[in-house]
């Protein structure tokens, strides 16, 4: 079995960056040592492994990697405080057109009367 990693980096800047490899160690050295001065890591060092999760597949790994590249700022800091409670709290869709905002019995959505039947 392969073993990928999934990882996130704390930035000179206090920016996050999350990356996935098959070999963290050689990965983190070549964020490090700023191999490539193309990438978002390179005039943001010092960098600072604040985070990685073992996957068992590059599938795997790479749904990870871009999930939580979607995600705000304080969800990725609950993740790496290792907070569940304030990642479960982060992760609920809280936009008024969320389906926990509509009452069929009243056919109220986001707080307007829907006109439209």
């Amino acid at each position: 079995m392969k073993v990928m990693y999934v990882y996130i980096l704390k930035c000179s800047d206090d920016s996050f960056y999350t990356g996935v490899t098959n070999n963290l160690e050689r990965r983190l050295k070549e964020h490090k040592l700023g191999i490539n001065k193309g990438s978002y890591t390179f005039d943001k060092r010092p960098l600072k492994l604040v985070y990685y999760e073992i996957c068992s597949n590059a599938e795997q790994a790479i749904q990870l990697e871009k999930r939580i590249k979607g995600w705000t700022r304080r969800k990725k800091q609950a993740l790496i405080d290792r907070n569940w409670d304030k990642l479960k709290e982060y992760s609920i869709c809280n936009n008024t057109s969320s389906h926990k905002n509509y009452d069929r019995d009243k056919n109220v959505k986001s707080g307007r009367v829907d006109e439209s039947g």
